[in-house]
Order: C-alpha cells, then structure tokens, then sequence
C-alpha cells in the first residue's frame, strides 16, 4: 500500500510518536527562546567590533560602508542603467523613472550568459564581454548616444573606499527640465533570455524636477565640463564621486575565477573595458551588493525600509547606520547604509557552542572550511544538504528506512533546499505526500512514518534557520531603535532570496520570532519584487537626486558663506564708521553714534564700600547691594531681590513708576536691615538714552511695553531722585546711569586690569570700548580716556551690509518692527538668528530639498524656531536626536535623518556668518585701540556677555578665529562677565566715587 494511501488512516498518536522520535534526536537543533536571544545579544557585540575601529581588523562581521547615505524619498525621476552581475547570467536594465503627478517606474532588460570559459579565464576578457553585452542593449533600444549615471550590482565580497579622502561630495548636477536617463545591470543566475522585457509599477507622488548628466546639459547650465567638484559634506551626498568611486574585490565566490581581478577596483575594469570599445559612456555612480540592493528597491516603494536581508543560495543584511558610530570613516552625522556580511558571523568561534556534528560536517566539506559558519546554518546553499546528512545518520543507526541508505541518499548535494519548500508547508498532508515523493526520487522505499519523520526533520531544520536569522535580525532592530532613541520603533525590512521568497513557513517563522523578541517595534517585511537590478538603479537615482539638491542646497548656503576678503571688507567699513562717529562734522550721517558713556576709567582694584544697582529692562526688575572689598584679594559680595512692576503702573504716569521703583528700593533696605541709608546707586536703564554726563540720563523713548507719561525727553536721574525726596526714607548720594554693555567691561576689568573691551552677543549685541579723549571730538577735553559705547547694531543702517544682505536677512528685517534698522544686529544676536534659519528651512522646502517639499503649519509662524535651538543642535555627537525633537516640536513629525542633518547644517552655518561677522566687528574695535596707541602689537582684554555667546558650543571660538585672521597684530584674551548689568553697574558707581573723591571728575 502506498503511503499516500496509509496517510488516510495514520492516526495521530501515530504521527505524535514519530514526531517526538525526531524531536529528540535533533533536540540539539531545536533552539529555545533564551538561547535566540543570547544569539541575538552575540550579534550584537559583533557588531560592535566591527563598527569599532580598534576591533574591526578581527571582528568576524566586518560591517563594511557601503557609501549609500540615503534611501529613495519618492522624488527620484530620470532614466538610469543598472548591471547585475552575480552568476553564470547577468541583467542589464534601463530603469525610467517619470513623474507627472504619478511617479513610474518602467524596466527594460535583457538578460546575457557568461560562458563558463570567461567565468574562469582572465579578467579583462569578463569585462570586455560585459562592455559588449552592455554596448548591444543600448544598441537595440537606440541609447548608445546618450551617457546615462550607472548602477552596478556585484555580488561578490568586495571593500569599497575613497581613491581621494580630501573629496566630500559627488559632481554638482545642473537643474534642467525635462527627462533623464539611468541604467541598471542585472546579474542574475536565471536562465539566458535574448528578448527585452517591460515591466510597469506606479506609484503616487509629487511631481519632482529632473536633471541630465550629458555634456550639453552641462554647458546649458552653463557649468564647466571637467573638474566640476563641491567641496562639501560626505553626509550630503549619495555615494561618493563618479571619479573617486572604488570597489575591490576580495574574493570570487560562485564558480568565478577570472584572474587579475581580486584585489583589484572592478568599477576601473569595468570602466577600462568600456573605454576600449570607444563607441560609449557611461557614468558610473554605484557599485552595490545585492543586500544593498533589496533595500533600495523595497525603500523606493516603502520610504520606511531601512533593512535589507537575503536568505537564499547565501545570506546577508544590511542597514542604515548612524555616521557617528561608523568609526572606520569620518564624519559623525547622518546615515550610511552599512553591509553587515553577517554569513561570516561564528568565523571566530563565536557560535562554537551550538554548532552540531552536522554542522561541522556541513563545513568540512564545503569549498571553504572554518569560513562563513553562520550561512552555512542558514542558507539555501547547505539547508538540503543539512537534511540529507540527518537522513543518512538516521538511516545508519535504524531509525529511518529500515535501515537501508542508497546511492542517490548518500551523494552529496543530491537533497535539494527547494525539496524543503514542499515539504515543509502549512498543509501536512500535501507535505507528507511531497516527503514519499522525493525520498521516492532516492530510490527509497518509504514508510508512513518515514515521510513522517523526514517532515519533522525539514521542520526542524528550517526552523533553526528563520530563528538564527531572526537572532541577527533583532539585533539589527535594536541598534536601529537605540540610535534613534525610540521607544517604539516602526521600520521595514526589504527581503528577497529564495528561501525566504519560496519558502513559506520559513518566512512565517521568522516573522513571527522577529516580533516575539521585539514587541517594542514594528516591524513589516517587504518582499523584494524586481531583484537586485531595480536596487542599483535605485541607488543611482538616489545618487542622482541627492546630487542635484545638494548643488541646489549648496547655491543656496553659499549666499551664507562669507570669504576672508568680504569678511576684511565688513571690519573695514566698521573702521570707517567709528571714525565717523566720533567726528563732530560726521556724526549725525553715520550710523555708529559711538556714544561716550562718561566712564573715565576701569577699576584698580582700590574700589570700596556698598553701593546698590538697580536693573531696569523690563516688567520686572532687581534691587542689588554690591559689597566691595579692596586689599591684596579684592572681593565682590552680592545681595538682590527681584520685584515686579503692576502692567498698570508700566502705562500709568512717570510718578507712580518711579513711586513704586523707590518703594521696591526701600523695601530692599528694609530687607537688607540698612533703612535709612545713604548710598550711591548703579542704575541700569536699559532704554535709549541720550547722556551728556555720567549721572544724567535723557529718556528719548520708552520701548518694551512701557508707556508711562510724563518720561520721555527728561532726566530718568532726576525723576528717581524726586520720588527719593517723596518718600524721605533714604537717600541717594549719587546715582550713575549705565549701559549694560560697558557694565561688562567693568565688571571684568575688576578681576582683569587689561580688560578695555567689552561684548555683548546675546537678544542684542553691541560693544563698547576705551577710547583716547582726544578722538572723542562731541566731549570737551584731550586727556585721558573714556569708555565708548559703539552701538553696533545699527552699522549697516545706511548701506553698509547691503552687499553681504541675502533674501532672508531682508526677509527677516522687512517683518521686523523696525525696517531698515539695526541691521549688524540681525544678522548676529540672538533675537533674529532662529528666524534667519526658519526661512532657509522654508526656501529648502518650497523647492523640495527639505522635509519631502511638505510645510508644517508651526514652521510658518514668526518666531517659533528659536535662537537657543541652533544652541541645542549643535552641543553634542548625539545633535540628530536633539534635531529630531525639535523637529517634531514644530509639528514636522514625518521627518527623517538626511532631513536633521540638513537643519544642523542650516543652524551651523548662520550660526558661523553671526560669529564671523561679530568677530570682523571686533577686529575694528582692537584695531583701533592699537593705532590709538601706536603699538606694533596689542595685549587686551574683552570682557563678554549674552546667552548667545555663552551657550552657543561653538560661537566664541569661531568669533576668536576670524579675530585672530583679521587683527593678526592684537592679542586677544577673552573673559566672561558676570552680572554686568548688577555687579557692573556698582562697579562703574564706584569708580565714579574714586574719581570724584580724587578730584578727577
């Protein structure tokens, strides 16, 4: 009786008893979930090693770049080739790609036989047959005229590198209207085809501009044919540079022996062969896996994938990792898509415990012992192979077959994986019926247990298989959601091969392991539905894409960019400005006022007693004592407590604002058990003023929300000392008004004598200096010094920025409360710098360079990108995440990596013009002080202040470098003020009541 006919009565015990037969013979194959995941944690510290640059040398998974740094955005459009070269047979292809409200992609291909001679013979002669077998598609479809940007799939072990590690960036590409063209070569070990096929797949996206490569495009956008290099971010482009492009072969594998090619850059071959027949170029853009290449086309249909996996002859995955944990290359932001070669995982006995007798079996007698031990447990190659070992073994000790093998069972290779396939399925009927087929096949003779078994065996097997890669899997997984600091991370995992394509148990297997050890991602598994060739091209598109908008992005930035001859332009007219400013004939036409502050010295340190400051600028404001100390160690101590002001008596009469700063200002007495008392007072006025002497102070408008009457045009000295004299408590013995700016200087004078300068970057910015009296023509007298408050922010105001303007600094300005006003000051402080980078951000979008062309409603609102995010961003390595939040803060929650990496590189470069500019302003500043004294070289001191300046991780330094380019003759040191508007404040008081007791004032 047949068994098929058995099968109708085997009952289930009996199936049962088989089944538990196997299961504890094989029980070592069979893998418990803590075991998967120790696995899992395995490969995980073997990627590790291989990031690392200490331990890739000896990691056994080399992690190798793959200089793919971004998968397809659904805007890629043109016609591009692609090769695939993998077996006996490789594919060329023609990929279009259009757009018109659909994005296309059409395929053609043809497919062409390797003989097994050139597979074998020299290396030269492959590749002159793939030339010509190239040079015959574009024949047949009429392209030959044309060069298209090419992809090339080559499936082999290979290192890519940089020919040139000072090259960033791939060619600009001009923007031109209309189609383009790329190629992708195929090759695949499927049967020789001589027809072209078509194949159509739509999708739905935005229209995107195209852009051509050939040398008329070029010259129509009137770019020069050779040498055309930008010298920019790798994190900017696709792959690297069509002239700096290298792939070596390590090794052959799968049959190929072709010599003088290992060790060798196949794209130079590739390349030469073509250059020998002279009938046609191409360009060739990349030169992918096929790992890689099952990524890109599943992330062309599925903007999430970001892994690609192979399970087939061989296995493999790869991803998207971060840059900065790429320690073999340099640069620390974004992405690059990282090929793991996990089939060597093991190769260092990293696996040794769970490997079988089968499995060293397996190895010894494979092509390369002690090599690729993680594919040979997982792979299509040696999974038949692997089952038909078992059988045998079975057989020999009577467990199976009665005992009896014969030849076709004992021949190596004769158990094909595909057999697995039908045995192996979700219908145990039709899967036992396949088991008496094939063991049929082998000459056996089986029983209904038999098939059974042999089932159970196929079972197993596979089993093992979809949960070893499911290990390696999750542990990919979590690295992914590690670096991006999700808490649940949703992403999708290109797959192809034959196994997991034709295998289905295999498949459901490893998804549903995949998903048991991390719940907390979601995961989805993409089928790859065109192979590796539509991935070359992909990456050629992508390549392309990114090439373009990064020339576009690059036009852009450049308008940002200042050079050492604009930069000595901008301190050239500062100097002018200042000289203009301090003359009596010129200084109601330009636009630094250098205003004297009547501060006639700096602190030396012989200062002594209380003074109080008052820190006025806003709705509320500070009550201070300043206790100072002189002697060997001079001292500075400090008390203060902060009031408010009532939004009524802000817009009431200038008696009841100065009513209620008294009342504050005793209250503070009272506080501080001084009632009574007679002091001199510090009072920072932060509102503009015009001073014809320290202790006087003409309001000239109120600002800030202020209204009150009655102010404006009069003494604010006088209008406090009336309100003292009201309330008859205490006594103001003599009151100094100060600018915040020079009470920095002040302030760091104390602890530093050469301190002449003081800065201020933060919601504002301005300077101040000690200038010779008799340059000083609007004060009488020609001894001596006195501190100039330059009010910088207004250079620029008649003129002299226009020429370092962009389109977003008027953008800024025009929507600012004052127009054309304080202009210096809006291209640096702190109140106008997120809005300069908020309006980058939107051109970026409006043309499709940023956040996939979409605006967020938030993004378009004044203000709401603020100045301490650029801060924020560029503070550490982990800047992405921090990108990421602020991102999704602005309701741009669809954003991605390569969509951070270019809002940090926005920030980063306003952010450097600002501190640029600030520090061409300086330059002027101790430039003048040094021809003032006529030194051939300055030693000085600038005391600074501002949020912008302190906060901003690299402001300052990039302030130091353009002052030390500019003012090569002065030696700058730079010192932080504390409290310049307090401390200052009672400092400059002071000093004014050293002078006056002198007889100097």
């Amino acid at each position: 009786m047949s068994v098929s006919s058995l099968l109708a009565i085997c009952s289930s015990e009996q199936r049962d008893d088989q089944v538990a037969k196997v299961d504890r013979y094989l029980q070592h194959l069979r893998l418990s979930d803590q075991t998967i995941m120790d696995v899992s944690l395995r490969f995980r510290r073997e990627m590790d090693k291989g990031l690392c640059r200490d331990t890739n040398a000896t990691a056994a998974v080399k992690m190798l770049p793959t200089f793919v740094l971004s998968t397809p955005d659904g805007t890629e459009q043109g016609e591009f080739l692609a090769l695939d070269l993998g077996g006996s047979t490789f594919r060329v292809l023609l990929v279009k790609v259009s757009a018109g409200g659909k994005q296309e992609v059409e395929m053609e291909n043809q497919i062409y036989a390797i003989p097994e001679t050139l597979m074998r013979g020299s290396g030269s002669e492959l590749f002159d047959h793939i030339a010509d077998c190239l040079a015959d598609f574009m024949e047949k479809l009429g392209i030959k005229d044309k060069k298209l940007p090419l992809g090339f799939t080559f499936s082999f072990p290979c290192q890519q590198t940089k020919l040139d590690e000072g090259h960033r960036g791939l060619e600009p590409i001009p923007s031109v209207i209309g189609r383009e063209a790329e190629y992708s070569l195929d090759w695949s070990p499927v049967n020789y085809r001589a027809d072209i096929q078509t194949t159509r797949h739509t999708h739905t996206y935005d229209q995107f501009r195209v852009t051509n490569s050939s040398n008329e495009l070029w010259e129509e956008a009137g770019v020069p044919r050779e040498n055309k290099q930008t010298p920019h971010r790798k994190a900017q482009t696709g792959i690297q540079s069509r002239n700096h492009l290298a792939s070596i072969l390590m090794s052959w594998t799968k049959a190929f022996k072709a010599s003088g090619v290992e060790g060798k850059d196949v794209v130079s071959l590739l390349r030469k062969s073509i250059k020998k027949r002279g009938d046609f170029d191409v360009d060739i853009l990349a030169v992918i896996n096929d790992t890689v290449g099952t990524m890109m086309t599943c992330g062309f249909d599925d903007h999430l994938c970001e892994i690609g996996l192979i399970v087939g002859t061989g296995t493999n995955a790869c991803y998207m990792e971060q840059m900065r944990n790429l320690e073999l290359l340099d640069g620390d932001e974004g992405r690059m898509c990282v090929n793991t070669e996990w089939g060597a995982f093991g190769d260092d006995g990293a696996l040794e415990d769970l490997r079988t007798d089968i499995d060293r079996e397996i190895d010894a007698g494979s092509l390369n012992p002690g090599k690729q031990l993680f594919e040979k447990m997982i792979s299509g190659m040696y999974m038949g192979e692997m089952v038909r070992l078992i059988l045998v073994k079975m057989t020999k000790e009577k467990l199976l077959f009665q005992g009896k093998t014969t030849a076709q069972l004992l021949k190596t290779g004769r158990f094909s994986t595909s057999y697995i396939y039908t045995i192996d399925t979700d219908k145990d009927e039709e899967g036992l019926l396949s088991a008496e087929e094939v063991l049929r096949d082998l000459g056996l003779d089986p029983s209904v247990e038999d098939c059974i078994a042999t089932q159970r065996v196929c079972q197993i097997v596979s089993t093992r298989a979809a949960h070893l890669c499911a290990a390696s899997l999750v542990a990919v997984l979590r690295q992914i959601r590690d670096n991006k600091a999700a808490e649940k991370l949703r992403t999708t995992i290109g797959a192809d091969g034959s196994v997991y394509k034709n295998h289905a148990e295999f498949s459901r297997r490893l998804h549903k392991m995949v998903n048991r050890l991390v719940p907390d991602c979601d995961v989805r598994f993409l089928t790859s539905p065109c192979g590796s060739g539509k991935g070359a091209a992909m990456v050629t598109a992508v390549a392309y894409r990114l090439a373009a908008q990064n020339a576009e992005r690059q036009r852009i930035l450049d308008t940002l960019h200042l050079s050492h001859e604009q930069l000595l332009e901008v301190k050239n007219r500062m100097s002018e400005a200042m000289v203009r400013g301090l003359s009596r004939q010129t200084h109601e036409q330009t636009s630094l006022k250098m205003l004297p502050s009547y501060v006639r010295s700096t602190p030396d340190g012989t200062e002594h007693g209380d003074y109080l400051a008052l820190d006025l600028g806003g709705s509320s404001f500070r009550v201070l004592l300043v206790q100072l100390r002189s002697g060997k160690k001079h001292t500075v101590d400090m008390q203060q407590k902060i009031y408010t002001i009532p939004q009524e008596t802000m817009q009431s009469t200038g008696e009841e604002l100065f009513d209620h700063i008294v009342d504050c200002i005793a209250d503070f007495l009272e506080y501080m058990g001084m009632r009574g008392a007679s002091l001199p007072l510090g009072f920072t006025f932060s509102f503009p003023c015009h001073q014809s002497k320290l202790d006087q102070g003409i309001l000239l408008k109120w600002t800030k929300g202020f209204k009150a009457s009655g102010c404006e045009g009069k003494d604010v000295i006088m209008l406090l000392k009336d309100a003292v004299r009201r309330r008859r408590e205490f006594d103001l013995n003599f009151v100094a008004v100060v600018n915040d700016t020079v009470g920095t200087m002040m302030t760091c004078s104390y602890e530093d004598p050469k301190c002449e300068v003081g800065l201020i970057v933060g919601t504002g910015t301005n300077a101040c200096y000690m200038e010779e009296m008799q340059n000083i023509e609007l004060v009488e007298g020609n001894h001596g010094r006195m501190c100039v408050n330059v009010e910088w922010g207004a250079f620029g105001d008649n003129g002299e920025l226009d020429d370092f303007c962009t389109q977003f600094d008027h953008i800024v300005d025009e929507s600012s409360n004052y127009p054309g006003k304080q202009r210096y000051e809006k291209m640096i402080s702190g109140m106008y710098l997120g809005e300069i980078v908020r309006n980058v951000l939107i051109d970026y979008t409006a043309k499709g360079l940023l956040f996939k062309g979409k605006l967020s409603e938030r993004l378009k609102t004044r203000g709401i990108f603020e100045t301490k995010f650029l801060s924020q961003i560029e503070r550490d390595r982990l800047a992405m995440r921090q990108v990421r939040s602020i991102l999704q803060h602005l309701g741009l929650t669809s954003s991605t990596c390569d969509d951070s990496v270019l809002v940090k590189e926005v920030c980063s470069v306003v952010a450097r013009r600002a501190a640029q500019l600030c520090g061409a302003g300086l330059a002027a500043v101790v430039e003048k002080i040094r021809e003032n004294r006529n030194l051939n070289q300055l030693s000085v001191t600038v005391g600074v202040d501002g949020t912008l300046y302190k906060t901003h991780p690299h402001f300052s330094s990039i302030i130091q470098e353009t002052l030390q380019e500019l003012a090569p003759q002065c030696q700058v040191t730079f010192l932080k003020s504390e409290d310049g508007s307090g401390k200052g404040a009672a400092l400059i008081t002071a000093v004014a009541c050293r002078i006056k007791n002198g007889g100097q004032i």
